[in-house]
């Protein structure tokens, strides 16, 4: 769980993205403020829609810690100095777009965008590290050609 400072017309916004261990993207929502009530309200979306997870990797934003204990789930909560960095490092494509479309206007755009592009990023997400070359290019050669499909029906 992480949050993004994204800035609409000005103002900072924040953007709440859940991710699992192997950086697919769960849940994203978009929030004026980075408060407890933000926090819990995302984390209750989340829990609802994906079950409750062993464990809980967070930043050590007061936010977050509070809303876990309110939930009950401050014991399933782990925050470490470098335990963040695959939701840290998962956000980069969704910037380089953000930076291409040359930012936001409404709260509204920016939270279709983020699902939109998070879906189509867990699509087009395969682990290339881990699968060898041809087994690779199958997958991506196929997860083009349903998304070809998807885009012509």
């Amino acid at each position: 769980m992480d949050e993004v400072f994204v800035k609409i017309t000005g103002v900072q916004h924040y953007l709440w993205r859940a991710i699992d261990h192997e950086g697919e993207v769960l849940e994203v929502y978009v929030t004026k403020k980075r408060a407890r009530f933000p926090a819990l309200k995302f984390l209750k979306k989340a829990l609802k829609n994906y079950g409750v997870p062993r464990e809980i990797v967070t930043n050590k934003l007061r936010s977050c810690c509070a809303a876990m204990n309110q939930i009950g789930n401050a014991d399933r909560q782990v925050t470490g100095r470098y335990l963040n960095n695959l939701c840290e490092t998962s956000r980069q494509p969704f910037r380089r777009r953000e930076r291409a479309m040359s930012r936001f206007r409404r709260m509204s755009n920016l939270q279709k965008f983020a699902a939109t592009d998070a879906s189509a990023h867990n699509h087009f997400n395969h682990q290339r590290n881990i699968e060898r070359r041809l087994r690779f290019k199958s997958l991506r050669n196929a997860a083009l050609s349903e998304w070809r499909e998807l885009l012509a029906a």
